[in-house]
């Protein structure tokens, strides 16, 4: 799959542009200010029909504007597949496929396969547990619609379940047959996405430790340590045991929503002992790996936004980057940059088609 056509109506600082894209590599040069990252954002809007960046959805439009309107056109398995994602003041988001509007936005992930690496995601390392809980949940979702919907669910039942608690509290009042039954429908949720996400991490692992090792030239030794409390005990125990604890916050403590992955580097927190070359080669590796996940699952290389992902690199590093991501078993590529020079310098040994859009 390739996007071979994006327009955007007053969508961030845009008000009108439209671009047609090479299948292989596309470059976006330009100061910082010049929308280069607002392009890359809403490519990805249109995989997962909300912002990367801006997840207040009316932010996304042009200051003093009422809509905006994004429109992709692919092309998938020799057939055109035209996206388009759309807000007006007052009004729901829509995201249409070829026209029909999609009534669950949840059936529409997966479409498009894609990754980003952004400066952003040094909140991975930065950021508490919600963080690392959604880069893992991400990359299943997108090949797993029934992890999904079980991990949409379990959200909307927790946030029942905390605010029965919040009535116990305020109300002096307790009714445990009521507080089973959300009990009963959390587990028959958390151990499946329980045992998913550990199954994901066990194959995920191996293909992030082999993306590091080529980046850094085997140099360094990382790890991922996936962290859940489901481990040791069942959903069930851990609501049982901890009930009193539960009570006394007004919220549920125990869970997959405490899940947590660790970032290693010579086993060590790769936050507190890593350089930044360090941080930035290990979430390059983390999403190169989510890139190789979804390509073995999907059976199809997804579409990758490297946004100013050469930021903090040397310009050797630079080089090791472009020529991984410069191979068959990549498809297509929008990269962002302010420095046209270090670009072109890393593409003069491509094997591939490339275009150059200076903003």
């Amino acid at each position: 799959m390739y996007l071979k056509q994006l327009r955007l109506t007053q969508y961030k600082n845009i008000r009108s542009k439209s671009f047609d894209f090479n299948p292989k590599i596309n470059c976006f040069i330009g100061d910082n200010g010049k929308g280069k990252s607002n392009i890359l954002d809403a490519i990805y809007h249109l995989a997962f029909g909300k912002s990367y960046f801006n997840p207040i959805a009316l932010q996304n439009i042009l200051l003093g504007e009422e809509f905006f309107v994004i429109e992709g056109r692919f092309e998938r398995e020799n057939k055109e597949e035209k996206i388009i994602c759309s807000l007006k003041k007052g009004q729901k988001r829509v995201v249409k496929r070829n026209g029909k509007i999609y009534e669950k936005l949840a059936d529409h992930i997966g479409l498009i396969p894609m990754v980003i690496i952004s400066p952003a995601d040094r909140d991975l390392i930065s950021e508490g547990s919600s963080t690392r809980r959604k880069f893992m949940d991400g990359v299943i979702g997108q090949t797993d619609p029934v992890f999904l919907q079980n991990l949409l669910e379990y959200n909307k039942i927790l946030s029942q379940r905390n605010a029965l608690l919040k009535f116990f509290a305020l109300n002096n009042t307790y009714d445990g047959e009521t507080l089973e039954v959300y009990n009963e429908q959390l587990v028959k949720r958390s151990t499946p996405i329980f045992e998913k996400r550990k199954a994901f991490m066990k194959d995920f692992i191996p293909v992030f430790i082999a993306r590091y090792q080529n980046i850094s030239d085997g140099n360094e030794n990382v790890a991922l340590a996936y962290e859940s409390q489901l481990k040791h005990h069942s959903h069930k125990e851990l609501l049982e045991t901890n009930l009193s604890k539960d009570k006394m916050l007004q919220h549920t403590a125990t869970g997959i929503h405490k899940d947590d992955i660790s970032f290693l580097l010579e086993e060590q927190p790769i936050k507190k002992f890593g350089s930044q070359g360090q941080q930035k080669s290990f979430l390059v590796a983390l999403k190169l790996a989510q890139f190789d996940f979804l390509k073995k699952q999907t059976g199809h290389p997804p579409i990758l936004l490297l946004d100013d992902a050469f930021d903090k690199l040397d310009q050797n590093r630079v080089s090791q980057i472009v020529s991984l991501v410069d191979q068959e078993s990549f498809g297509q590529i929008f990269i962002t940059d302010t420095h046209q020079e270090r670009t072109l310098e890393a593409l003069s040994n491509s094997n591939s088609s490339y275009e150059i859009f200076n903003l």
